[in-house]
């Protein structure tokens, strides 16, 4: 996939910088760079691509990237109406990836951090009992000064280091073959389809964006991006449906046509092939897992 290298004015970093993001919309575009990256998404939702990963963010998801792996974070539109209600507030933690082992010669350490860092090469999601503790410790880190900012990062990279509440996203047989030159092109793509995947969208029709025939759109774009255009596409909108499969207002039907589908055979049949599962289905599993949550909630409380 082609992104475009940037050194985000960190170039020569040796040591951890914390960034604290308080703004209206995330509007970063698709990139790499060369250090690792630990994101921590406190309030914002919308549609991430990470490597050949297409899925959506919401709050609390918290994410580590490794070197030189592409990746976009873009809100849905109703961030850019600017409304104060609709806030972006995250964290982003940014070290080299060698960082680690120079801190010990203890082996374990070693070779718990070199697995993590190898790990994130196809970037991780966490969750579970890792995300919450982690969370406690990202509240932290935003109050701590000096040495105590680098403790708690260090608390931050054990505590994941040596977790199973992980998910890949990236698959395992994605590389980052990239060019520069390709960063506009491919920008003005993905920038493109977030925008409109919920209407109906002709393979000319976003050829014509990159000036290319629609054959030799499809095979430029399997180039960078490993994976067809209509399976990239189709897997933006399944993302999208599953976020709208957790409100009740919507019906399936509604959620079928929001999302770009013309009908709902065409619909049922790409969410279960890319989720595995039906709709309906992801609808009362997810309701049944709101309910344990909030069962465990209560007993806490108790």
């Amino acid at each position: 996939m082609k992104a475009q290298l940037i050194d985000i004015d960190l170039k020569g970093l040796r040591t951890i910088q914390l960034k604290r993001v308080d703004a209206y919309f995330l509007n970063t575009p698709f990139h790499f760079h060369q250090l690792c990256e630990l994101v921590w998404i406190e309030e914002s939702f919308g549609k991430r691509i990470i490597g050949d990963h297409v899925g959506q963010f919401e709050k609390n998801d918290l994410v580590l990237m490794g070197p030189n792996l592409p990746h976009i974070w873009q809100n849905d539109d109703q961030f850019l109406k600017k409304n104060d209600s609709l806030r972006v507030k995250s964290t982003v933690i940014y070290f080299p990836a060698d960082l680690l082992q120079n801190l010990s010669d203890d082996e374990s350490i070693i070779n718990s951090t070199q697995t993590l860092i190898k790990n994130s090469s196809r970037g991780l999601r966490f969750y579970g009992a890792t995300l919450q503790k982690a969370i406690h410790y990202f509240k932290s880190i935003n109050e701590e000064t000096g040495m105590k900012k680098i403790i708690r990062f260090l608390q931050i990279i054990e505590l994941l280091s040596v977790s199973t509440d992980f998910e890949y996203l990236a698959s395992v047989r994605y590389r980052n073959y990239h060019d520069k030159k390709d960063t506009a092109r491919i920008n003005a793509v993905y920038q493109f389809l977030i925008q409109h995947f919920n209407r109906d969208i002709s393979l000319a029709e976003v050829a014509s964006i990159c000036s290319m025939t629609p054959s030799a759109f499809s095979r430029y774009f399997k180039s960078r991006t490993q994976k067809p255009f209509i399976s990239f596409l189709n897997e933006l909108r399944i993302g999208h449906a599953c976020k709208l499969l957790q409100n009740d207002q919507y019906t399936i039907s509604d959620v079928c046509y929001e999302c770009g589908y013309n009908n709902l055979t065409n619909f049922n049949k790409f969410f279960k092939t890319i989720s595995g599962t039906t709709p309906l289905q992801y609808r009362k599993k997810y309701q049944q897992s709101q309910e344990y949550r909030n069962a465990g909630m209560e007993q806490d409380l108790q």
